[in-house]
């Protein structure tokens, strides 16, 4: 069994979701299909087939929880520390084309949000810096080409 790297608060989220739909989202969904089946004829009866099909959504999101739950390798990030790059670092890059500067934080799949400065770990990005160290240049295959990002900082924040 693979283990799924995430920090602690990915994995509190993922627990706190895991929590909502058993015990908010899968009653309010069964309640639903219960009234929909007052109405009669289920053969033609949308509300019926739209809580089923609901229904069914949360029970996949429940099982991919326990599962990523099950794997999961929680990593306190506030432990780590060093001059290479890897889970848990908070990386400052500058594009070496338009010299923007960005800032990310190396996560795990399921915490990635861009609009956070939150990449995941398997990010074409993320393996790029992965093993480097601040002053190193990343290069990243991009659809318009070689993309190289000079690393300016690392802190483990």
């Amino acid at each position: 069994m693979q283990r799924i790297p995430m920090t602690a608060q990915g994995h509190k989220a993922l627990e706190d979701e895991l929590k909502h739909l058993k015990t908010v989202a899968r009653p309010e969904v069964i309640q639903a299909i219960a009234e929909a089946r007052e109405h009669g004829d289920l053969s033609e009866n949308a509300e019926y087939h739209a809580a089923k099909e609901s229904q069914s959504h949360i029970e996949g999101r429940i099982v991919e929880l326990d599962s990523k739950l099950a794997c999961a390798q929680v990593i306190d990030t506030s432990k780590l520390s060093g001059d290479n790059i890897k889970f848990g670092a908070t990386v400052t890059v500058a594009d070496e084309d338009t010299e923007e500067e960005s800032t990310y934080k190396i996560v795990g799949e399921d915490e990635a949000d861009i609009a956070k400065g939150k990449i995941s770990l398997t990010s074409p990005l993320a393996r790029a810096m992965i093993g480097k160290e601040e002053g190193d240049v990343a290069e990243v295959s991009a659809p318009g080409g070689v993309k190289t990002y000079e690393i300016l900082e690392v802190n483990w924040v």
